[in-house]
């Protein structure tokens, strides 16, 4: 039998007060949010409504907010920030395996909303999303703002990256992975300037 690979760092608690950076994929790559011109993404349709639920995340899970994020052609980079947590207080929530935690529930939320959306507004029966997500959870505030910062330039390096198949060969990377989870002082869900 074929096992998965785990992608969440085990022994994390992905509800635990913090920043995390998350990178939402599309299944195999198609550029369905739009396109780079001259270092600038022009969303389509598509991308606008993504980007619009994206932005609604807040008002759904109480105890969440967000900060950078862009949205590319076949995918999405974001930071979330998970304040103190109650459960079972936020809204809308789609069930998922608790081990996961918080991060997880919205991440599927707004994979699940977007896919409905579409469906149901442009009656498009074959987007699909990349199964999971990658997490990256943020522990002081150099790291902090080295994501803000890919995040912010990531479209004007679009022909480096490795998401985009027509690109040059990859030489830009995303930061670093880290090996704990344990949430930093300092990010403790305030926004940080």
């Amino acid at each position: 039998m074929h096992h998965r690979k785990v992608n969440r760092l085990q022994g994390c608690d992905y509800s635990e007060v913090g920043y995390y950076f998350v990178t939402i994929c599309v299944q195999n790559m198609i550029e369905w949010f739009g396109e780079v011109r001259d270092g600038k993404i022009i969303l389509s349709e598509y991308g606008r409504i993504a980007e619009k639920i994206w932005l609604e995340i807040p008002k759904y899970y109480k105890y969440v907010g967000l900060d950078e994020f862009i949205v590319m052609p076949n995918h999405i980079h974001g930071m979330i920030i998970i304040n103190d947590y109650d459960v079972g207080t936020e809204h809308c929530s789609v069930p998922t395996k608790r081990k996961y935690g918080l991060l997880s529930k919205v991440v599927k939320s707004f994979k699940e909303v977007f896919v409905k959306t579409i469906r149901r507004q442009y009656n498009i029966p074959d987007f699909q999303w990349q199964r999971s997500f990658y997490d990256h959870i943020i522990r002081n505030e150099e790291s902090l703002h080295e994501i803000r910062n890919y995040i912010r330039y990531n479209s004007s390096k679009w022909e480096y990256d490795r998401e985009n198949a027509g690109g040059k060969p990859n030489i830009i990377t995303p930061p670093v992975g880290t090996e704990h989870c344990s949430v930093p002082t300092g990010l403790t869900g305030e926004k940080i300037a």
